[in-house]
């Protein structure tokens, strides 16, 4: 007699739901590819708060920064994070002169934007570069040019080790050195003790920033950053 095998309806069910347990894991188990995804960052205008914290004193390599009385600048040239009008890759440097800004691009279509003065050097160079040298508290060596026109910087010469790094100094507490196809261009981001030459052009200097707005840049910015320079005007998005 033939033997007859019969499953009971517990043993069913479960070997149903064994099977249906191992399809899951089969399903789950292909490995997806992750999708990038954007960066994006906030664009929010800062409060009262955050801008005296922002501009307040603050101590840096043994000086002491003076707060800035920013409400006395126009409030454009703050520090802050706007839409990218530049069209450049990120981490790329933009400095716009004659909209007297310079920004930083970032991943996701913003930029961080700096208000910024610019001096009689910092009109005689455009194009792209890269950062090759960047100094915390330089010193200022005056050229022979300048010391031509104002002979009593003499003291602050080449030749004489130039000026002491500190508050008074007129490169600030960063300077960013750009170089050209290896060449020094002459051309430096730097800050500056004289926050109202901010958004204005001056009698010397290249593109000066507010001590505690160059502080910000520096620690964005890496060695051999690309750099851009734009002496024409760059849109009507930039100024906006």
């Amino acid at each position: 007699m033939p033997t007859v095998c019969s499953l009971s309806r517990r043993a069913f069910f479960l070997g149903a739901a064994a099977t249906l347990a191992g399809c899951a894991t089969t399903e789950t188990s292909v490995k997806v590819a992750p999708v990038p995804q954007k960066v994006s960052y906030p664009i929010v205008p800062a409060a009262d708060e955050e801008l005296a914290a922002r501009y307040a004193a603050v101590e840096d390599g043994g000086h002491l920064i003076p707060a800035i009385p920013y409400t006395k600048i126009d409030p454009k040239y703050y520090r802050q994070r706007v839409k990218d009008p530049t069209g450049e890759a990120p981490g790329t440097v933009v400095v716009d002169t004659p909209g007297r800004f310079l920004y930083v691009v970032e991943p996701g279509g913003t930029a961080m934007r700096y208000g910024v003065g610019i001096g009689r050097d910092g009109f005689a160079w455009e194009g792209e570069g890269i950062i090759h040298w960047r100094q915390p508290w330089p010193r200022w060596k005056v050229p022979a040019d300048m010391i031509a026109r104002t002979p009593s910087l003499a003291k602050y010469s080449v030749e004489n080790g130039g000026m002491e790094p500190g508050i008074k100094n007129p490169l600030g507490a960063r300077a960013l050195y750009i170089f050209q196809n290896g060449k020094d261009t002459l051309y430096r981001l730097h800050g500056s003790p004289d926050w109202a030459s901010i958004g204005k052009a001056t009698s010397s200097g290249c593109v000066r920033l507010i001590n505690q707005d160059v502080l910000d840049l520096y620690k964005r910015v890496p060695y051999h950053a690309r750099i851009v320079v734009h002496q024409g005007p760059m849109g009507a998005a930039a100024g906006a």
